[in-house]
C-alpha cells in the first residue's frame, strides 16, 4: 500500500462560544456570507446547512475503546488512539484531528449553524417557504446533541437517565462571549432530541437538495430515528422508521455489493468508492478532518492478525467453508485493515505543502438500518422475520453465496452458540455480523455501551493492559476543561 506523505495542520475550533461567523474549509460547498442580512432565500439557508454537521471524526476514539483492538507493541503513536485504549482522559486539545475535545467543539459548532438557520427562518416574512430547511436544521440539531450525549454522558438507561448528568441542549444562537449553561439530565436531553426529531422529520424534502446524501434526506432521517429509538429500546418505533427508510426487502438492493462488484476491486478502488454519494448504501455523508485515511491500519492500538480473525470468525456460523467477502489487507507487520478511507488533502494554498486531511464519513448506511430492524424484530418476538433479515445481509456478504448452502437457520445458530435460546442466538449473530461489517468505523462501541459489555484490552499475547466494567465511569469521555468556563461540571472519575 502506498503511503500518503503530507504535513498536517491542526484545525482550530471553539467550544460552546461559536457563531455563524466561524469560517469553514469545506471542499463540498462553500458556506455563503453568513450575516443574517445576506441569507434570505431557502437556497441560501440550504447552503448554510451544509455545515450543520460535525466536521470532526469519532471513529478513532470509539474504535480504540472497543474490543476490536489490541496493543501491537509498535505503531503510529496517536494520543486519541492511545489514551482511549487505556481508558484514560485524552490529552489532546481542540484542533487535534479525531480527538474528543475536537468532536465536542465541532458538534456545538454544527448546533450553532442549525440554530442560526432556524433564527433566520423564524424571522422571515414567510417561514413556510423554508419548511424543508427547517426540517433539516431541526434533525441536524438533534443528531449533534445525540452524538454528544452518547459519548460525553453515561449511556442511556431508562432506569437512571433521569439522574445521570447530560450535556447542554442549545436551542438559541449565542450572542454573548461566554454564556452559562447547565447539563440537566440524560433523560432531558433525550426528550429534546425526540422533540426536534419528530418536528423536523416530516418537513424533510429530498427535492430541496442538490446532493441529498450531504444532507439529512428522508432515508437518512428515518435511519437516525431508528437508531435513536433503538437506544431507547422502543422497538415498535424502530420498526416504524426502518420500514420508512426501506420498506420490506427493498433494503437488500441498497446493501454494499461486497461479494459481487466490490470483491475484485483493488484497495485503491475500494477506498475511492466506499464513501461516495453514488453508493446506494451510504445514506448520509459528512466531511471530517481526520487522519484515519492515513493511519488507521498502523495505529499501535489496532487490528492485529489475531484480532482480525476474531472479528471475522462468525463466517463459520453459516457453514464450515463459508468466507466473508470483505478484503482484508495488511500494511506492514501485523497492521490489518479493510480498505474504506480515502484521504482528501486540502492545501492551505495552491503551492503549499501543508494543509488539512479529510475523509468522507458515512454517518448512516443501509446496513445499519437492516441490522436495527432485525434487532427490533427479535425484541418484538418476530424471530423468523429477524432471521430472514440476516439472510438478506448474508446474500451480499458471503463469497460465492448459494442459498442452498449459506442460508442461516435456527439449527446453525444453536450449533454455533451452543444454546437453544433462539432469540439470544439471533441477537448474538446480529452483534457479530455488525462487528465484521463496521470494523474500523467506531460502530462497535455503541453496541458495547448499549448492552453494557465489559471490555478488556490486551497485548498481542493476551496480557490484560486495561479494562472497564459495565458501570465504569471511564466509559464516558471527559468534558473539555474549557467547558467549565460555561459553568459545566466535569464527569466523575
Amino acid at each position: 500500500m502506498k503511503s500518503i506523505i503530507h504535513e498536517t495542520k491542526k484545525v482550530a475550533a471553539i467550544f460552546l462560544v461559536v457563531s455563524m461567523l466561524t469560517s469553514c474549509e469545506d471542499f463540498l460547498s462553500k458556506e455563503p456570507d453568513s450575516t443574517r442580512a445576506s441569507i434570505s432565500t431557502p437556497k441560501q439557508v440550504s447552503q448554510l446547512l451544509t455545515t450543520a454537521y460535525p466536521q470532526s471524526g469519532y471513529v478513532v476514539m470509539a474504535e480504540s475503546m472497543s474490543d476490536n483492538v489490541v496493543d501491537k507493541g509498535v505503531g503510529e503513536d496517536d494520543k486519541t488512539n492511545r489514551f482511549s485504549f487505556l481508558f484514560e482522559e485524552v490529552d489532546a486539545p481542540v484542533g487535534t484531528s479525531d480527538a474528543p475535545d475536537s468532536y465536542w467543539a465541532e458538534c456545538y459548532r454544527a448546533i450553532s449553524v442549525s440554530n442560526e438557520a432556524l433564527h433566520i427562518i423564524n424571522s422571515s416574512a414567510d417561514p413556510v417557504q423554508f419548511n424543508a430547511q427547517k426540517g433539516e436544521a431541526l434533525v441536524a440539531r438533534a443528531y449533534a446533541h445525540f452524538m454528544l450525549v452518547s459519548f460525553f454522558s453515561k449511556f442511556y438507561n431508562a432506569q437512571t437517565a433521569a439522574s445521570d448528568p447530560g450535556i447542554p441542549y442549545v436551542t438559541e444562537p449565542e450572542n454573548v462571549v461566554i454564556k452559562k449553561y447547565e447539563r440537566r439530565t440524560v433523560a432531558y436531553v433525550y426528550e429534546k432530541i425526540e422533540e426536534d426529531l419528530l418536528a423536523g422529520l416530516p418537513l424533510i424534502s429530498d427535492g430541496s437538495y442538490t446532493v441529498p446524501k450531504y444532507h439529512f434526506n428522508l432515508a437518512a432521517a428515518n435511519a437516525f430515528a431508528a437508531r435513536f429509538y433503538l437506544f431507547k429500546k422502543d422497538y415498535a418505533k424502530v420498526l416504524q422508521y426502518t420500514n420508512a427508510a426501506f420498506p420490506g426487502s427493498s433494503v437488500v438492493d441498497n446493501l454494499r455489493p461486497w461479494n459481487t462488484t466490490m470483491e475484485n476491486m483493488s484497495p485503491d478502488e475500494l477506498t475511492t468508492i466506499y464513501s461516495q454519494a453514488t453508493q446506494r448504501s451510504n445514506l448520509l455523508l459528512v466531511e471530517t478532518a481526520s487522519l484515519i485515511g492515513r493511519y488507521m491500519p498502523r495505529y499501535r492500538f489496532g487490528v492485529s492478525f489475531g484480532k482480525q480473525r476474531e472479528i471475522f470468525s462468525s463466517e463459520t456460523m453459516v457453514s464450515a467453508n463459508a468466507s466473508w467477502s470483505y478484503p482484508v489487507y495488511y500494511q506492514g507487520d501485523n497492521n490489518y485493515f479493510v480498505p474504506k478511507w480515502y484521504e482528501y488533502f486540502v492545501r492551505e494554498s495552491v503551492n503549499a505543502d501543508t494543509g488539512v486531511p479529510y475523509v468522507m464519513l458515512p454517518l448512516f448506511t443501509a446496513e445499519e438500518v437492516l441490522f436495527n430492524r432485525a434487532e427490533a424484530k427479535v425484541f418484538s418476538s418476530q424471530n423468523a422475520a429477524a432471521l430472514a433479515d440476516l439472510n438478506l445481509f448474508l446474500s451480499k456478504r458471503i463469497s460465492g453465496y448459494h442459498a442452498s448452502t449459506h442460508t442461516l437457520t435456527q439449527a446453525k445458530l444453536q450449533t454455533y452458540y451452543g444454546s437453544n435460546n433462539f432469540a439470544n442466538n439471533l441477537i448474538n449473530a446480529i452483534m457479530d455480523f455488525k462487528r465484521a461489517e463496521f470494523m474500523q468505523e467506531g460502530m462497535r462501541w455503541f453496541d458495547l455501551q448499549r448492552f453494557a459489555v465489559p471490555v478488556e484490552h490486551t497485548d498481542n499475547v493476551g496480557n490484560v493492559i486495561s479494562s472497564v466494567g459495565a458501570d465504569d465511569p471511564r466509559r464516558v469521555f471527559q468534558l473539555p476543561q474549557s467547558a467549565t468556563i460555561s459553568g459545566l461540571e466535569l464527569n466523575a472519575r
